[in-house]
């Protein structure tokens, strides 16, 4: 068998819409991230001369309203093709009904599966065979690996599958099968999609989920990209991950105790933010900054959150470049260095307060109790102006959970933390 390598992608999710970005976001940036990580892809495989290029699902992130993504797409495969490199990729569930992807044809050198039944790919000249299918709707339930043919003999080969395996948390299980499964099959590598974190299920043989190409959001952090495997004599010899994100999602933690006041509290920020920031390599890290710990300054992080956030994003620029950090989300959640036991021990309006909130936290989802009083009251302040309130602040804030009556223990002992600094303060 011939020496070769090759690159394993898999969750483009080309031009995936943004929800949820604040006024100040850098939403060009993010918006074409997903187009620059798919020219990042092709300068590596042309750069690195690998064979061919393999897709394991979810081009796109839904039916495109246009064929500007399409013809995206198309002109990064098109690259690669004029480049010698052959490309092989598969639906999955987000590109299965797509009408628009089915009307429009790839570049001479690539190949999407087809999704009726399994499909083999030969190569004689690689000694390389591929086998794969295509997701023929967005709900595929059915072990589709269980009918991927036998292997090709004197072949190095390889299964493109999108699917859950034995199930991810946050990843719908489509496509179920199990690793013991895919290792009994016979086949060199499996080349997997669908679940947006990198792993390595098994090494022999090889089964890797490459994770998505751009992390789409802040629940998709740290490095994206895909595998670069090398394959000697038929065997695959290493499996390398290269990131290749235009914008790093992080989430930054900050520990904050035992901090005097704000100054001190920002020089432990623009620390923490300046090594995510070098981590990133130059990319746009977007950063959902938390801060947490007992220290003196709560009641001054917690007294104008705006202002705080402003120093904050001052902070970012004297450590990186402007326009390299955009601090996505600002979560304070420190605490007082007051001792609550004694705090609830006081005879005074202090002690009745720590009393009356312990009592809430206890009734919080009673017929009646707090999160229901919150709920009505939640509603009203955010549904004035046409509910233009609500729709800045986006679903997950704390403000529209509460509407919806799920109002939460930690929102709950954060206010008591700051009502009770402050009144312990006079």
């Amino acid at each position: 068998m011939n020496s070769f390598r090759f690159l394993h992608a898999a969750d483009l999710h080309l031009d995936s819409p943004l929800r949820g970005l604040g006024t100040d976001a850098p939403a060009t940036r993010i918006r074409q991230a997903t187009r620059d990580a798919l020219a990042n892809l092709v300068v590596l495989a042309i750069r690195e001369e690998v064979a061919f290029v393999v897709i394991a699902g979810d081009l796109y992130d839904g039916d495109w309203p246009d064929f500007r993504t399409g013809q995206a797409l198309v002109a990064a495969l098109a690259r690669l093709t004029r480049a010698g490199i052959r490309v092989v990729a598969i639906r999955g569930n987000h590109d299965a009904e797509s009408v628009l992807t089915r009307s429009l044809r790839l570049p001479d050198g690539a190949v999407l599966m087809r999704a009726d039944r399994p499909e083999t790919i030969d190569w004689p000249e690689l000694g390389v065979t591929l086998h794969g299918q295509s997701f023929i709707t967005r709900d595929v339930q059915q072990n589709l690996a269980r009918d991927y043919p036998a292997p090709a003999a004197h072949r190095f080969n390889l299964g493109l599958l999108h699917t859950a395996a034995t199930g991810r948390p946050d990843h719908a299980s489509y496509a179920p099968c199990t690793v013991e499964q895919l290792a009994s099959h016979g086949y060199d590598y499996w080349a997997l999609g669908h679940v947006h974190t990198r792993e390595e299920l098994l090494r022999d043989p090889w089964i890797v989920f490459p994770g998505n190409l751009q992390g789409r959001h802040v629940n998709e952090p740290g490095a994206k990209g895909a595998s670069l495997v090398t394959v000697q004599h038929g065997r695959v010899t290493a499996v390398e991950h290269r990131a290749l994100d235009a914008v790093r999602w992080a989430r930054v933690t900050v520990d904050c105790t035992g901090a005097a006041n704000e100054d001190a509290v920002l020089a432990l920020c623009r620390r923490a933010l300046g090594e995510s920031a070098d981590a990133a390599g130059g990319r746009l890290l977007a950063a959902r900054l938390r801060l947490e710990g007992a220290c003196p300054a709560h009641l001054a992080l917690t007294h104008d959150p705006a202002a705080l956030r402003q120093k904050l994003i001052a902070a970012a620029l004297e450590v990186a470049e402007a326009d390299a950090i955009w601090i996505q989300e600002l979560r304070v959640a420190t605490r007082p260095t007051q001792d609550l036991g004694t705090l609830r021990a006081r005879e005074d309006a202090v002690g009745r307060l720590a009393r009356a909130i312990d009592a809430l936290a206890e009734a919080l989802d009673a017929p009646g109790g707090p999160a229901a009083a919150t709920r009505d009251y939640a509603n009203a302040l955010l549904n004035r102006g046409a509910g233009a309130l609500l729709q800045a602040l986006g679903p997950e804030h704390a403000a529209a959970q509460a509407a919806q009556g799920n109002l939460s223990l930690e929102l709950l002992r954060r206010a008591r933390d700051l009502l009770l600094a402050r009144l312990a303060q006079g």
